[in-house]
């Protein structure tokens, strides 16, 4: 009599079981029980809908192009350069964190680390749904409020409050969502429920967008 042969596979239903192992005996395969959800198909309710709101979106900026000029300067003389050189807009970021560190630092360093963190995060082993900030309240209290501190300190050294300002704002929301973390209802308790990633990529947000208002108007 012949023994039956165990395969090993994965589970799959990734986001509940991300290391269940099925032993399936035979041909058979694991039955997965779970309700799909509505569906719909990319065509036609999709791409119609892309349609329309691109179509939208050119409108708008048709008659905004009729209406208002675009807010340009004289042309460019060689022999008078305008004081403060302002780069492009994507780039003002970048200027404004001059004013505050070293070239190096500003220039170099930075950029390399933001280029570096968006290249490696993809390959750590990030939960999809994410625990809540608070889910450790006692413990990840004391490391939110040295990291706030030391945080805040380094930027006051260097004058950086157009980088302080923001800062401050999303530690503020962090730690009142704390304060709030056991009611029923409201904005800071839905903040409170929010996982780590959520609030850095919140604070480098504010950020960039206080550095290239300021840059832009300033």
């Amino acid at each position: 009599m012949e023994k039956n042969k165990i395969e090993t596979g994965f589970s799959s239903d990734a986001k509940k079981e991300p290391r269940r192992v099925v032993f399936v005996a035979k041909k058979t395969s694991a039955k997965v029980v779970g309700d799909p959800g509505p569906q719909l198909m990319t065509y036609p309710h999709l791409l119609i809908r892309e349609a329309i709101a691109f179509q939208l979106l050119v409108i708008v900026m048709v008659l905004v192009a009729l209406f208002w000029d675009a807010p340009l300067e004289q042309l460019a003389n060689p022999l008078l350069t305008p004081n403060p050189a302002k780069a492009p807009w994507y780039f003002l970021g970048l200027q404004e964190l001059l004013h505050f560190f070293p070239p190096f630092v500003a220039g170099i360093l930075i950029p390399t680390l933001v280029v570096i963190a968006l290249v490696v995060i993809p390959y750590f082993n990030v939960n999809v749904e994410g625990k809540a900030i608070w889910s450790r309240p006692a413990q990840n209290l004391r490391i939110v409020l040295v990291t706030v501190f030391l945080l805040l300190a380094f930027l006051a050294v260097f004058y950086a409050w157009t980088i302080f300002l923001p800062t401050a704002l999303v530690a503020a929301l962090l730690l009142f969502s704390y304060t709030a973390r056991a009611g029923e209802k409201g904005s800071f308790q839905v903040l409170a429920r929010k996982p780590v990633s959520w609030w850095v990529m919140t604070w480098f947000i504010a950020v960039a967008l206080c550095l290239t208002v300021v840059g832009t108007f300033f």
